[in-house]
């Protein structure tokens, strides 16, 4: 059902809000996730490797012990066999410094996946039962509360640390399958495209500004404030959030009641106000929902193949050196992001002037966000003698990904509006262990040189699940809303008056 969104003069739409407040709530997401990678790097104590003249290599300051007790800043210097004097290079004071080893330094950053994966499951049912305001409100405010703990933490004992990110990714595991309770409450379908592309957008745009922005703290200020910092900002979001959100439009104590009405006519009957449990049986079974997960996770594969793996690829195999291969990494990312608006812009005004169904609309532009990418991986290795050439290709591939906030990522709403945040809790479950199994797969194809003979069956690979997914969803998905998206609404009698049986006299 298709309702034109006219905005009364001098008003701000509340829906506008909440879209603003998603890209918000993605944004300091992923800097809750992010931050942790450049932070450790400041609280460890560096592994340093100096060749004098002779070839004599030392090796100063090595991680081998878990320990948790702080050291100060290593200034020394060592004699050679030349009887020449190599001084070691000065470690920045950034504050204390701890000796985790790299085993444990990848149980630091493991940990936060480990809770994520415990609650993308649960997190959509209960926001369906109980409303998206207090699920993702709480989880930024107790989010502040642990992040702020981790220099005492760090003082305590490393376990300790490794449980504070477990506990980060559990409270954060539960904000993405929320956020598409809120669209599928508060957005009108004409509009859910956009919405959708401000996840992945924030998400991006989270990303792309934490690691420098944690950098300049640990630079002028020290390592703790790359957690103070953080904490307030997502106490922040926190208090805003349960500031300017309600469960539903119905539920929002300023919203004008044109814009309500405007929002509640736009669903038709394919939204109820009861609270049901998910047809878990029929979703698992159904032919469009399987291909829809099949293509959400060919996506995040890819995703989670360049986010992992690129700066490694850049840097090993291409040779740039690391200040320019961060850049460059990030260069994917931000055509991502810019393309996931524009495709969300376009697939909401295709919708709205009702060129082509829903379905179609999903399946054309799977050509973009799989089909495109796929070629280009395809292509990357046979063309790949020119770095800029690689490197433009992989922007290429990531930038058509985009267009997954018009197929993937928002088809999850099409299919069951009711259940859009369990739906897309499941497909985040399972999307969530490409972030462990696509380094592995890199790791194994690359493990004798690293070179891009050997890195051509992972692009190989990579395309091959983008092409088979795209297929798949070409036959099988489906842009309705599905039989088992209908709740059925209780019914409720009359009381019945009883007659006057009085007798007149």
């Amino acid at each position: 059902m298709i309702v034109t969104a006219n905005v009364l003069p001098g008003s701000f739409p509340k829906r506008m809000i909440v879209t603003i407040m998603i890209f918000v709530a993605c944004t300091a997401s992923f800097m809750l996730r992010v931050h942790m990678s450049i932070n450790l790097l400041a609280m460890i104590q560096p592994t340093a490797t100096i060749t004098p003249p002779n070839n004599t290599i030392i090796v100063m300051n090595s991680t081998t012990s878990s320990s948790s007790t702080p050291h100060p800043p290593v200034n020394e210097t060592f004699a050679v066999d030349d009887n020449g004097i190599v001084p070691a290079p000065v470690v920045p004071d950034y504050g204390p410094r701890y000796d985790w080893s790299q085993n444990i330094q990848s149980h630091i950053l493991g940990a936060y996946f480990y809770g994520y994966l415990l609650t993308s499951l649960p997190a959509g049912p209960l926001a369906e039962r109980y409303g998206p305001q207090r699920l993702i409100g709480y989880s930024f405010l107790l989010c502040a509360i642990v992040t702020a703990l981790f220099p005492l933490f760090a003082v305590i004992d490393v376990w300790v640390v490794i449980a504070g990110r477990f506990l980060i990714g559990l409270l954060s595991g539960c904000v993405y399958p929320t956020l598409h309770n809120v669209i599928s409450r508060w957005i009108p379908p004409n509009e859910k495209s956009k919405a959708v592309a401000c996840i992945a957008g924030g998400s991006t745009f989270g990303t792309v500004i934490t690691w420098p922005f944690a950098g300049l703290l640990t630079e002028h200020l020290g390592w703790v404030y790359a957690f103070y910092v953080p904490a307030f900002l997502s106490a922040l979001v926190g208090f805003i959030w349960f500031w300017l959100i309600a469960d539903a439009p119905s539920e929002h104590k300023t919203i004008t009641k044109e814009e309500r009405d405007l929002i509640e006519a736009s669903f038709g009957n394919t939204v109820s106000k009861t609270k049901a449990k998910p047809p878990l049986i029929q979703v698992v079974t159904s032919l469009p929902f399987i291909a829809l997960v099949l293509s959400h996770y060919s996506s995040f594969w890819g995703l989670n193949f360049f986010v992992t793996q690129a700066p490694k690829f850049i840097n090993e195999v291409l040779g740039f050196n690391l200040t320019n291969a961060g850049f460059l990494s990030s260069l994917p990312y931000l055509a991502r992001m810019f393309s996931g608006f524009f495709f969300g812009y376009i697939g909401d005004r295709l919708r709205r002037k009702e060129m082509m169904t829903v379905t179609a609309l999903r399946k054309c532009f799977i050509v973009f966000s799989h089909f495109l990418p796929g070629a280009f991986l395809i292509a990357l290795p046979f063309i790949a003698q020119d770095p800029i050439v690689t490197v433009s290709c992989i922007i290429a591939c990531l930038g058509f990904n985009g267009a997954s906030t018009i197929t993937n990522l928002v088809n999850a709403q099409d299919l069951a509006p009711n259940f859009a945040a369990t739906l897309y809790g499941m497909m985040n479950f399972l999307a969530t262990t490409a972030g462990f199994l696509a380094p592995m797969v890199v790791a194994f194809f690359t493990k004798d040189r690293n070179t891009m003979e050997e890195w051509k069956y992972v692009f190989l690979l990579t395309a091959s699940f983008y092409i088979i997914s795209g297929v798949i969803f070409t036959i099988f998905g489906s842009g309705k809303v599905q039989k088992w998206n209908e709740i059925k609404e209780p019914t409720t009698t009359e009381p019945v008056e009883p007659e006057d049986q009085s007798v007149k006299l």
